[in-house]
């Protein structure tokens, strides 16, 4: 209020907010996912492809215990993480079956990761963003099926490759080769 002899303030206009999209949005969220993503993978592509080439293809069928799987097997799973991701990017993805045996090939398998993941990249690339969430099926717990966000599970089995290469540092250094550096440096590669 204003005091005797003052005069009144005039009252603010109401500031328009900019209109948003119709889309709300979402295709720049989306665009910034599918990068995120991208860079992620490129990165962790890299890294994962130094480890397996410093591995001894002679010790492919090396095991650290009766129960765990050979090197040229765990290479294997690399692959088929990728297929799972391109699978679940073209609506492909169908739970049952299991996984093919691996090739015996360890250096087929290498060279089949790099080759996959070229091609996932191009899945990827050309997924569009409204496509990104929608549901795909994948396993929940043991012997459950539910539905995954497809980029939410990209990053699942991203983070299980991850998981896994860190698996295949130790039966690298239990083979006798050298591990390279990751995140750091190793000790077979230093960085001083």
């Amino acid at each position: 209020m204003a005091k005797k002899g003052e005069k009144a303030a005039k009252p603010r206009k109401a500031t328009k907010k900019p209109a948003r999209k119709a889309n709300g949005g979402s295709a720049s969220i989306g665009l910034a996912m599918k990068a995120q993503f991208l860079e992620s993978l490129a990165r962790e592509h890299h890294v994962t492809m130094k480890v397996l080439n410093a591995f001894p293809v002679e010790q492919s069928e090396f095991r650290p215990h009766p129960r765990s799987q050979c090197a040229r097997e765990l290479a294997f799973t690399f692959v088929m993480e990728q297929q799972i991701m391109s699978l679940a990017f073209q609506n492909q993805l169908k739970m049952g079956g299991g996984f093919p045996k691996a090739p015996s090939d360890f250096r087929a398998i290498v060279d089949q990761f790099d080759k996959d993941y070229h091609a996932l990249v191009d899945v990827v690339k050309k997924t569009k963003e409204n496509d990104l969430n929608t549901p795909v099926p994948f396993f929940t717990g043991p012997k459950q099926v539910g539905n995954w966000p497809k980029m939410q599970l990209a990053w699942f089995m991203l983070s299980d490759q991850i998981h896994h290469r860190g698996q295949y540092t130790v039966y690298l250094r239990m083979a006798g080769g050298k591990v390279p550096s990751i995140y750091g440096p190793s000790a077979d590669e230093p960085w001083m």
